[in-house]
């Protein structure tokens, strides 16, 4: 899984288009980094600025960007209607995947570390990150904003984490954290009544609504012993909501911003707002979200409504991301385009599919067919294991779908679940295999002219060499794995796909064999001759793993077929 994370520093200018411009062309031209969205406010006077790409770029991108905004954004002369407190406001950063929230706020803390020591911004870290429990809500770190900073930094306890201590007029100060991903997301109702839609954005959001005596809705207002408002809440935690009324569309809006999707995920806000809707006489026609989404939602989203259904979720990415979107109706106001929607899709200019893998079959057989050297045996045996594992997830998508088996859907989801992700590696491995040669051949062209490029040479080659062996060495694994499947599915699946099962772990043997083939013909350049051995070893333990199951896999469709 690619490693993620995604930036969304707020800047404190929204009206001159040059400034914004230079700041955001900074960020861009830092190597590792997609700008995916700027969106000034000129009444706000506020831009608020996201990007994304792997945790060392982008905590670059962001130190690149502080250091612009300390240069060209002046706040002695800043005004708006947003709270703020400094030029670089608030860097937030937001785990995408492949990093846990505590990774985030290591990494935040760089960030802050450097910030403040690098750029000479003040720096209060927030959220996740903070150094103090109560600097943990943004809102009362920027306490004062900018107006009440010089004040505030005379008291000791309110020192910041990185950076100077002394007020300074021209940069204020800056809140780095680390927090959740929040969705943006609008349910769409068949009413023009705004009054109606705020009551289910009531029903829903986690703050609720103001009780009241009598019917509820137009009695006096139910006061605790203090004299403050009782607050009813609603059914969904970590979500803020209100109902408008959308005059493009000519219908009304929950409009909600999810900001934990561990604790309300897209599909539940979902769920629950037609729940809310249909008690009140109303119904949902459709959604739509509001910027990008990570691909987890989507795929979780699509596994929660095929459940529902009780049917197999071992089913690729772009058929969840079709669920997902169906049970959502979330092209009911425009098309949903993945590509252009989901970050992992956006940074990697597509789903991640490689050059060979993205081929049609007579494409990718044409190209072996060639005078290039690659593809070659081992991005073949990859593809073949990968055709291995696709028979194991097919017969148990079947299977979870046989007339009379419908107490065991769930069982053989579970099998289809795994089939499917070492159908996906095998997939990947197939454009792996392929650049593996590509590096050793990079190797080789590193010039040689004096002693120490030599030395570089010769290290660049064995490191080269390496992943050659390993890439191959992990087709046989994830192969051997999808034999596991196959077993299963020759002995418990439905009987009429026993064949295929088989055919299943035909491949996968074919592509432990052939990858092993590959390992032992790189690993003649390898130098270290101990590693070597240890890399022989295991190939030969698979080999002879996958020599069992296929042998078991055979005597169990054997015996179905009498």
């Amino acid at each position: 899984m690619d490693r993620i994370l995604e930036c969304v520093p707020n800047f404190s200018e929204g009206r001159d288009p040059r400034i914004i411009q230079q700041i955001t062309d900074a960020i861009a031209a830092v190597d590792g980094v997609e700008l995916l969205d700027v969106d000034p406010g000129a009444a706000t006077n506020r831009t608020v600025v996201t990007f994304a790409g792997a945790p060392e770029a982008v905590i670059e991108g962001a130190v690149v960007a502080g250091r612009m905004a300390k240069e060209l954004i002046d706040m002695s002369k800043h005004s708006g209607e947003h709270p703020r407190f400094g030029g670089m406001d608030v860097c937030p950063l937001v785990p995408i995947s492949g990093v846990s929230m505590e990774e985030t706020a290591e990494y935040a803390r760089e960030l802050g570390r450097r910030l403040g020591e690098e750029v000479g911004l003040s720096i209060y870290l927030y959220e996740h990150a903070a150094s103090k429990p109560e600097r943990r809500n943004l809102a009362v770190v920027r306490a004062g904003e900018y107006e009440g900073l010089a004040d505030r930094l005379q008291d000791a306890q309110w020192a910041p984490d990185f950076g100077p201590a002394s007020f300074q007029p021209r940069t204020g100060a800056t809140a780095v954290g680390a927090r959740n991903f929040l969705i943006a997301y609008n349910v769409n109702l068949n009413t023009t009544s705004s009054r109606r839609a705020n009551a289910i954005a009531f029903d829903v959001r986690e703050k609720g609504r103001i009780q009241r005596e009598g019917d509820g809705l137009t009695g006096p207002v139910v006061k605790d012993a203090q004299g403050e408002p009782v607050w009813i809440p609603g059914k969904l935690k970590a979500v803020k909501g209100i109902g408008w009324f959308i005059e493009e569309y000519g219908i009304c809006q929950v409009s909600m911003n999810l900001t934990d999707m561990e604790v309300t995920p897209l599909h539940l806000a979902f769920d629950e707002t037609s729940r809310a809707a249909e008690a009140r006489g109303l119904r949902v026609t459709g959604s739509e979200l509001v910027g990008l989404v990570p691909l987890q939602a989507m795929l979780e989203a699509g596994r929660y409504f095929l459940r529902k259904q009780q049917r197999s979720t071992g089913v690729s990415e772009a058929e969840l991301i079709k669920i997902a979107v169906r049970s959502m109706g979330l092209d009911e106001l425009a098309p949903f385009d993945p590509a252009k929607k989901i970050i992992e899709y956006v940074l990697r200019g597509g789903d991640g599919t490689g050059r060979l893998a993205g081929m049609s079959l007579r494409a990718f057989t044409e190209e072996t067919a060639s005078e290039s050297p690659t593809p070659g045996g081992g991005s073949v045996s990859a593809a073949v294991g990968a055709f291995g594992a696709a028979l194991g997830t097919m017969v148990a998508n079947l299977s979870s779908h046989k007339r009379g088996w419908d107490a065991r859907w769930e069982e053989f989801s579970q099998v289809a679940e795994r089939g499917k992700a070492l159908h996906e590696e095998l997939v990947r491995l197939i454009d792996a295999d392929t650049e593996a040669f590509d590096r050793i051949m990079a190797a080789w062209r590193l010039p040689q002219g004096s002693e120490a490029e030599k030395v570089a040479q010769q290290e660049a080659l064995q490191t080269a060499t390496r992943h050659a062996i390993e890439v191959p060495l992990r087709v046989m694994e994830v192969a051997c794995a999808s034999m596991e499947v196959a077993v299963e599915m020759a002995e418990q699946g439905m009987e009429a796909s026993a064949s295929d099962a088989g055919v299943g772990a035909l491949c996968a043997r074919m592509a432990v064999r052939g990858a092993g083939l590959n390992v032992r013909i790189n690993g003649a350049d390898l130098a270290d001759k101990q590693q070597l051995e240890g890399y022989l070893a295991q190939a030969e333990a698979l080999e002879a793993q996958a020599a069992e199951q296929e042998q078991r896999v055979l005597e169990l469709v054997a015996a179905k077929f009498g």
